[in-house]
């Protein structure tokens, strides 16, 4: 996964999680810098102590599901988990339901990855604002209006990344932009991205389809993100930068601190 030059080249960073396996994750932290950090996983009756969480990542917290899907479907998010969050965190509750699908989906695609709704909504913080750059609002469909576009990629302080779709996805015929909430490039959407919503189509722009992409990334990038390796492995190859690992990992515990 070292294409993330190629991913994406736009002016935010972005962003990677850790998740529990059942139905909630409560993260018990008290800052990066202690010697480890434990998360209990409750499923059902029963509880698990004892995911050990290494310093250099960030905490893991999971999403409230009403059923396991098997897809990211927005529709499976507990909606009063999901006001909760929105109002805990400052995160709009359209994005809510977009990061906490994408965890429970994964948790049934790939249990092992352990991504959860805290990483991405970090990822989404640093990228769009949640959505909401330059002006930018989520309507009930989850596509931002207007349209998210990073600048062109024409070598100005920025990547040089000549056009790779006609302009089909980024509007722009001779350069290529990073589009969307989660900030993908055309080349790296051609392969990843997926469909979240379940209306049939792959699109950058619906930040279900871009963080169920997301989601899918970081966990062929990173393995198992509840180790400090593959967290880190994750997030860095979203973004090769130390200050963008460092940044997603104070606002995914943040996030995990305030809504557990």
């Amino acid at each position: 996964m070292d294409d993330s030059a190629e991913r994406r080249a736009g002016w935010w960073r972005p962003v990677v999680t850790v998740a529990g396996a059942a139905v909630i994750v409560v993260a018990l932290l008290a800052g990066v810098n202690l010697s480890r950090t434990a998360a209990i996983v409750a499923s059902g009756p029963a509880s698990e102590a004892g995911v050990v969480v290494e310093p250099s990542m960030a905490a893991s917290s999971s999403a409230e599901a009403d059923a396991e899907p098997s897809r990211a479907d927005v529709a499976q998010v507990s909606p009063a988990w999901a006001q909760r969050v929105a109002g805990l965190t400052g995160i709009p509750q359209r994005a809510v339901l977009a990061y906490a699908a994408a965890d429970l989906a994964l948790r049934t695609q790939k249990p092992s990855c352990r991504i959860g709704w805290n990483t991405l909504a970090a990822i989404g913080a640093v990228e769009s604002g949640h959505g909401s750059h330059d002006g930018a609002v989520l309507d009930a469909a989850g596509r931002a209006e207007p349209a998210i576009r990073g600048p062109r990629l024409d070598g100005s302080h920025t990547a040089r990344v000549t056009d790779s779709d006609q302009g089909s996805l980024d509007g722009d015929t001779r350069w290529d932009r990073a589009v969307g909430p989660m900030q993908f490039l055309p080349s790296t959407w051609r392969t990843w991205g997926r469909d979240g919503s379940g209306d049939g189509v792959a699109d950058p722009d619906q930040i279900d389809d871009a963080t169920l992409t997301a989601a899918d990334y970081l966990c062929a990038a990173g393995g198992a993100l509840n180790t400090s390796s593959g967290w880190t492995r994750a997030i860095w190859a979203y973004n090769h930068s130390s200050d963008y690992v460092d940044r997603v990992r104070r606002l995914a515990n943040d996030y995990a601190a305030v809504a557990s």
